[in-house]
């Protein structure tokens, strides 16, 4: 039900008036703030005249409702709330706030003028809605209409504009109906003229409210007013549900805490003669692009006291009966005593609430930790009618306070106020959006949903118009009155998805600006392209991004900014990573016998950044400023601009990457190496024949052996390959050339393993092949039929290290194990699985190795330049943590196949082994990260071993790992010279040759703190914070470290909003344009389950992915917390781009869509109930539903274009991971979609985990606290 219940910002089915049947006889005209235009801060004036259809938000039908205020109602009453305004603002210029709440006293007098502002993609650095700066203009992001000048803003009092469109309503009956029916849509201009808000029905001073108007069109139809209060003593009709509480009775409203509001001064003002409301007169010549405030009405801040009451309101009688609102029975009809609590009026189901989807924030910490249950929104207060006093209606955008000490009240379904328009909350009605702008379909929402009604159609005439679509919000709070309810009011209701930044419209938006051209290095601190873009690099001096990308590209120029920011200064090293074919690889640079030419003092390596002086005789270190000699045979001329004359020759002057043969000072030993050797090591014990996986391996690496790595693919590898198999004990097979079979050797002393053979069992595998493959045919057999169950661990990869000790070469070990090693041997270890200590102090025991052994082994295999790959079969635990230690250690891999069966995980496991075997990598390596003066390398995170606090160890180092650096000021920064990094790694290539990779970055320096948040990404420092956070679960719990995420992403946002966006109420919650999608992706790192686990999550599969990610690149971290979600419904088959993406929420799933969602380890295809039959047919080759088979792995090869571009589709997406995924078909309402929902990381969690919306909500409320 959830996909046809719920409503998109910009095609909202028709919602039937909450109120009742129309009443006829009232024109419609356009109420204060709701122009169907883009609301000041949201792009005003980037729309076209009128929405096309499909994209007109719709509110309820348009019939012949007047909107107005009623007589004798004010829209002006002060009262304070003490809520949390989530208001989201992205803030694009620098300075332009978006009011949420408490604002300064109103200036008087017209606003200034600014200039029409065509926009760039990239303003200074930032999004925001809210009012415009008083100067500069400022500039919105991509993807909107051309900017037309000549909307209003309104900064202060304005003269009233006095004209009346129709008659005023007679009752607040009359008023909420009109509200409950208006529709945001292309219409007839209005006879107010352009650039005119519509006049009202009398006048008063209005302060600080914005009725933007853009020029030449008006939608007469429009969102309510968002100052309406219940009528006293009067029901309710129950249309929509909220939290939020009304004051008991006879109270006025208590003078607690500042407003939920959403525009205004902070100060109260006296509200104006009952029957007046009035706009603005004269438009200024043109309204930013971008501010905040929404156009709600006029609407205010409220700090002070609250009105006295206002006997002379009329009390108009509701209707005693709707039927259309109340499926779950009738409304009530006389009190409110049906209603368990205190009543606010609130948006309907369909609409952003101006809250958060939990319970107010003054009573509740969200997102509830650690999966505690939210507190129930009401304990008490169920009692007689409430005699409200005050305005009439309350304000739709302020949750006014519950009494000291009471709980917020539950869902209160359907006060009279008036419905909430999308585009309200401080959210510009849109699309999937990037705030501040309005915008036209999500890429990927061009179609009405089937099995949705009328989506994105046009508004259906009113007579027609269905009830509103009720939601039953699946994450609802429990009241403890919720059995007394109607149906309708237990619904829950939160801000609208669409109104919050998108991670899709942003990687969509980043594809359009930046994916056509390519990306030059030569420019010091410019940020490159996201990851999910595709684009090709030029190096000019600056490391390719593929090799190195940085959280920040602008520095803070000394320790104290970058304290005060948080921002963490790291970068993310990916030394030897693949290139597509359209780019170079490094270039081999030989600077002779003396080896490279380095700097005297800090030995960094000759690089662009050195200067030469003395006519080329010198240079000077752009490290630390020593001057060092130019070797004779290095020397060459100045230019007339100091310049080498040869510098576009050398590589090493002029490119960000490239590589220099070592000598032998840089070889153990003094001498060169051996060719590396692979050996592998394959259990025999009873379940890994049992489950075919012996033979399996077996036959593989017959022709696997044929695909070992080598640089040139004319000449035959050199590398040599050994075979163990074991048990309780280790059978040596010696296969040398010149045996007609091959021997094995057992060696059953474990306890001090030795390779009882020299000559014969490291071989060249086109010399033995005969021989190797006798084996490979044989060892299936000879354990066939064995019992034996138990297996030994650390003996094996012993042996694997002594046979490379006794080659003296490096190599690597591919050991295929299926149990945890529990049979008398070193390294022995038990089952320690306890899922009572999960969420306790002592879980991070569990990640922990639980004995020593493995540590000590890791060190030695690392001295040998001794690489370890571990590919996991259990059925049962096998203490990852522990068996992880050596591969992680030595810069391996671990790859786990739980509950391996043949037929159907035999194709993932193949392929992963082909790859790894095949890949490209270096061994016996080290990596050091030299800086300039002023910063320096402090922390690393990935796959590795250290002996010192500067040398990354790594006995092997393949083409999918990185080394992520963190850097500390110890000094103050130039921001002429800027910072320097320069990443060295010395490695033994496939081929036996010494080498040194160097990748050089220079990033700017600025003071500003603004210049920091203009120039950071995202990507990357979600990528350190899950490295981060997944090393600390090893020494805190993980409360603790999902706590502190929490508060230096908090510290990160309040910086910015305290110091670089426009002083602005505390109301607003404004992000870095580059940061703007910094919540939703910490949030799928809480989420994510090494930090917050499902009951179904086990300890294994925790240990193994936080050794995963502790190593990956940036572009497998992103998919991997926030996958891809493929729309196939909407495959162009002529087409070779991919369907734009869709939100990873189940709110987005069409019943007649199918869909592909990956995120680099998993593989799913959801098919909806009601897919059509001619997709079925294409994808399945049957149209029956019911008839596909959910155990599928691979579709079916159907001769029909679609099947055929969908399995091009889903080998490219697999091409690009590291690992192989398995495909999964899903069928909606199946038990596997349990599995598939918990990957749609938008949506709350089974364990406990937050929605995007609701931490975005805590987030803020976390940076009020900071910031207050």
């Amino acid at each position: 039900m959830r996909d046809e219940l719920k409503m998109n910002v910009n095609q909202q089915p028709h919602l039937a008036s909450p109120y009742g049947q129309p009443q006829p006889g009232y024109q419609r005209y356009p109420q204060p703030g709701y122009q169907r235009y883009p609301q000041p801060g949201y792009g005003s004036g980037h729309m076209p005249v009128g929405y096309p259809d499909q994209n007109t938000p719709y509110n309820g039908p348009g019939s012949a409702y007047q909107q107005g205020p009623p007589q004798g109602y004010s829209p002006y009453a002060s009262f304070p709330s003490k809520n949390l305004a989530t208001n989201l603002v992205s803030d694009l210029s620098s300075s332009s706030p978006l009011d949420l709440g408490m604002r300064g006293p109103p200036t008087s007098g017209a606003p200034p003028v600014s200039d029409a502002q065509s926009y760039s993609p990239f303003g200074q650095g930032d999004i925001q809605n809210g009012p415009p700066p008083m100067g500069a203009p400022p500039q919105r992001p991509p993807v909107s209409q051309t900017y037309t000048s000549g909307a209003v803003n309104l900064s202060g009092p304005q003269p009233p504009y006095v004209q009346q469109f129709g008659a005023p309503p007679v009752s607040v009956q009359q008023m909420t109906n009109q509200m409950a029916s208006m529709q945001v849509g292309s219409t007839a201009p209005s006879p107010a003229g352009p650039g005119y808000a519509p006049p009202s029905v009398s006048q008063a001073p209005i302060s600080a409210a914005y009725t933007p108007a853009a020029p030449h069109t008006f939608s007469p139809s429009s969102a309510a007013p968002t100052h309406l209060l219940p009528t006293e003593g009067v029901a309710q009709p129950l249309s929509q549900s909220y939290y939020g509480a009304l004051p008991p009775a006879q109270q006025p409203f208590p003078n607690t805490a500042p407003a939920f509001s959403t525009a205004g001064p902070t100060q109260p003002q006296a509200p104006p003669p009952v029957t007046q409301q009035s706009f603005p007169q004269t438009p200024p010549v043109s309204q930013p692009p971008f501010s905040t405030a929404p156009s709600l009405g006029p609407t205010q801040s409220y700090g002070g006291p609250p009105p006295p009451a206002q006997p002379s309101f009329p009390r108009p009688q509701h209707p005693t009966s709707q039927p259309s609102v109340f499926p779950g029975g009738p409304p009530p009809t006389s009190a409110p005593s049906q209603l368990p609590g205190p009543m606010s009026s609130h948006p309907p189901v369909s609409q952003p609430s101006p809250y958060h989807s939990g319970p107010p924030p003054t009573t509740t910490g969200f997102p509830p930790q650690g999966g505690a249950p939210p507190r129930p929104p009401l304990a008490g207060m169920q009692g007689p009618p409430m005699a409200l006093q005050g305005p009439p209606m309350a304000q739709a955008n302020h949750v006014p306070p519950s009494q000291p000490g009471i709980p917020p009240g539950p869902p209160n379904a359907g006060m009279s106020g008036p419905p909430q328009q999308p585009g309200m909350q401080g959210y510009p009605p849109q699309q999937n959006g990037a705030f501040g702008q309005v915008r036209g379909h999500q890429p990927g929402y061009a179609a009405p949903y089937s099995g949705q009604q009328n989506y994105g159609a046009p508004p259906a005439a009113p007579a027609s118009a269905p009830p509103a679509p009720k939601r039953l919000d699946p994450d609802s709070i429990p009241s403890p009155q919720a059995s007394d309810m109607p149906p309708v009011q237990k619904t829950r209701h939160r801000i609208d998805p669409d109104a919050i930044p998108s991670p899709i419209q942003v990687i969509e938006d980043d594809k359009a600006n930046k994916g056509n051209e390519p990306f030059t290095t030569g420019v010091r601190g410019q940020a490159p392209p996201l990851v999910t873009t595709n684009f090709q690099v030029r190096d000019q001096g600056n490391a390719s991004p593929r090799y190195i990308r940085c959280t920040a590209y602008n520095m803070p120029c000394n320790s104290d900014v970058a304290k005060q920011s948080q921002v963490p200064l790291a970068a993310v090293i990916k030394p030897l990573a693949t290139l597509p074919p359209d780019e170079t690889p490094p270039y081999l640079v030989d600077h002779g016998e003396s080896g490279p030419i380095r700097c005297n003092r800090c030995k960094a390596y000759m690089c662009p950044f050195m200067q030469f002086i003395e006519g080329g005789r010198r240079f000077l270190c752009g490290f630390c400023s020593c001057v060092t000699e130019v070797p004779p045979h290095f020397f060459q001329h100045l230019d007339h601009t100091g310049k080498r004359v040869d510098c576009y020759d050398r590589p090493e002057l002029s490119m960000g990457s490239y590589e220099f043969t070592a000598t032998v000072d840089y070889c153990k030993n003094n001498k060169f190496p051996q060719p590396p050797a692979f050996i592998f090591l394959i259990d025999v014990s009873y379940n890994a024949v049992k489950s075919g996986l012996v033979g399996i391996v077996c036959q593989e690496l017959k022709t696997l052996l044929d695909y070992l790595p080598r640089e040139n693919p004319d000449v035959e590898s050199n590398i040599r390959v050994g075979f163990v198999t074991y048990n309780k004990v280790l059978h040596f097979y010696n296969v040398k050339a010149s045996l007609a079979q091959p021997q094995m050797m057992v060696v059953s002393d474990v306890a001090d393993m030795f390779v009882p053979l020299l000559d014969g069992f490291l071989v060249n595998v086109s010399e033995s092949r005969v021989v190797i493959e006798s084996l490979l045919d044989q060892i299936p057999e000879m354990f066939a039929d064995t019992r034996e169950t138990e297996t030994v661990f650390g003996p094996v990869i012993q042996a694997g290290l002594e046979a490379l000790k006794a080659a003296d070469c490096a190599g690597k070990l591919f050991v295929f194990h299926s149990s945890l090693p529990i049979a008398e041997a070193p390294g022995k270890l038990k089952n320690r699985e306890d899922k009572k200590l999960v969420g306790t102090d002592k879980e991070k025991s569990l990640f922990q190795p639980q004995v020593s052994f493995y540590n000590t082994l890791a060190k030695e295999c690392v001295t040998q330049g001794c690489c370890v790959d571990l590919f996991l079969f259990p059925n049962q635990y096998v203490d990852v943590a522990t068996l992880g230690v050596v591969p992680t250690s030595t810069g391996g891999s671990i790859y786990k196949y739980t509950y391996f069966q043949a037929s159907t995980d035999q194709e993932r496991f193949l392929n992963d082994l082909r790859r790894d075997v095949q890949k490209q990598m270096g061994f016996d390596a080290v990596m050091r990260v030299r800086t300039s003066t002023g910063i320096r390398a402090t922390d690393f995170f990935g796959s590795f071993y250290m002996s010192n606090t500067t040398d990354v160890e790594l006995a092997g180092l393949d083409c999918d790992k990185t080394v992520t650096v963190e850097f500390r000021h110890d000094d103050k920064l130039s921001e002429e010279t800027g910072a320097l990094m320069q990443c060295a790694v010395l490695y033994t290539s496939c081929s036996g040759q010494r080498r040194l990779r160097i990748h050089n970055m220079a990033v700017n320096c600025c003071s500003q703190l603004a210049d920091l948040y203009r120039n950071c990404e995202t990507d990357t420092i979600i990528s350190f914070f899950a490295k981060y956070a997944y090393r600390s679960v090893l020494s805190s719990p993980t409360k603790n470290v999902r706590d502190s995420l929490v508060n230096q992403c908090a510290q990160i946002l309040a910086c910015y909003r305290k110091n670089c966006a426009n002083p602005s109420s505390a109301g607003q919650l404004i992000l870095p344009e580059c940061m703007k999608l910094l919540p939703v992706y910490l949030n799928c790192v809480l989420k994510s389950d090494v930090l917050q686990p499902g009951a179904d999550v086990s300890l294994d599969d925790r240990a193994y992915l936080r050794q995963l990610v502790s190593a990956m690149d940036v572009a497998d971290s992103h998919v991997f917390f926030y996958p891809r979600l493929l729309p196939l419904q909407k495959l162009d088959v002529e087409s070779t781009s991919l369907p734009v993406a869709v939100r990873d929420s189940e709110e987005r799933l069409s019943r007649g869509g199918v869909y592909l969602l990956e995120n680099g380890l998993n593989l799913f295809l959801w098919v909806g109930v009601s897919a059509q039959q001619e997709l079925l047919q294409n994808i399945f080759g049957t149209t029956s539903f019911s008839q596909i088979d959910p155990s599928m792995t691979s579709l079916p090869a159907l001769d029909n274009p679609f099947s055929k571009r969908l399995r091009e589709i889903i080998e490219s997406v697999r091409a690009k991971r590291s690992r192989y995924m398995k495909l999964m078909v899903v069928k909606q309402e199946d038990k596997l979609e349990m599995i598939f929902k918990h990957f749609l990381v938008e949506d709350k969690s089974n364990s406990g985990g937050a929605s995007y919306v609701d931490f975005l909500c805590h987030m803020h409320k976390e940076i009020r606290q900071l910031m207050s």
